[in-house]
């Protein structure tokens, strides 16, 4: 599915959010970045916005890794990086999250941005981030998430439930692939749910922000 609608992914991410994703994005580099060289893993990278974004802000001497498992989402990364100016900070790797080639306590940070939730099984997924990062290290999750005030959660029903279908089919020419993704986000586990999975992975301090009355959801913990 993913690689189908991989041409127009940015563009209609872009449309539908207007343009809101990149602030969140931004707000997730500040627990991300801290200024020193750090090696850095963007799970479920996709056409790899937060890839490009993470190796745009980290100091001198980093490396971001993407990893994702839909090879035609991964095609993208390498020309935007490019025009960017970060390719050479840079590399792609085409991993399942849930059972990645990497060693134990290789990476400073571990980030996913909006892929969680395509997670089969997100506790697996969750061990794995656990797993890969060194001590000291730190999982930085941003995911949409369902608003809890009736007004906005009915304005977001109608918006994802019956526009974003039709906009998205209209776009993409994949109907069905719009549908998902409300689906999914109405799928993903509340936020106290999430941070007691991310508690029982291994990690500790976690603590989650709402974004934009509830859209959107950034989820920390430290290893």
């Amino acid at each position: 599915m993913f690689d189908g609608i991989a041409p127009s992914y940015d563009r209609l991410n872009h449309l539908m959010s207007l343009g809101v994703d990149r602030r969140w994005r931004r707000r997730a580099l500040r627990e991300i970045v801290d200024g020193t060289p750090q090696q850095v893993l963007d799970v479920a990278c996709g056409t790899g916005d937060s890839t490009i974004a993470v190796a745009r802000a980290a100091a001198a001497g980093s490396l971001v890794t993407g990893a994702d498992i839909s090879e035609g989402m991964m095609a993208l990364v390498a020309e935007k990086a490019e025009k960017a100016g970060v390719a050479d900070r840079i590399r792609l790797v085409v991993a399942d999250g849930e059972a990645m080639p990497f060693a134990d306590a290789t990476f400073d940070r571990v980030t996913c941005a909006f892929g969680i939730r395509n997670f089969e099984h997100k506790e697996v997924g969750l061990n794995e981030f656990h797993r890969v990062l060194k001590p000291g290290g730190r999982a930085v999750i941003l995911e949409l998430s369902v608003p809890r005030n009736r007004v906005i959660r009915s304005l977001y029903d109608l918006y994802f439930l019956h526009l974003l279908p039709w906009i998205g089919g209209l776009v993409s020419g994949n109907k069905a692939a719009y549908r998902y993704l409300p689906a999914s986000v109405h799928a993903f586990p509340a936020p106290d749910v999430f941070c007691g999975m991310l508690r029982d992975a291994g990690f500790s301090s976690v603590r989650h922000k709402a974004f934009t009355f509830g859209l959107c959801r950034l989820f920390v913990g430290e290893k």
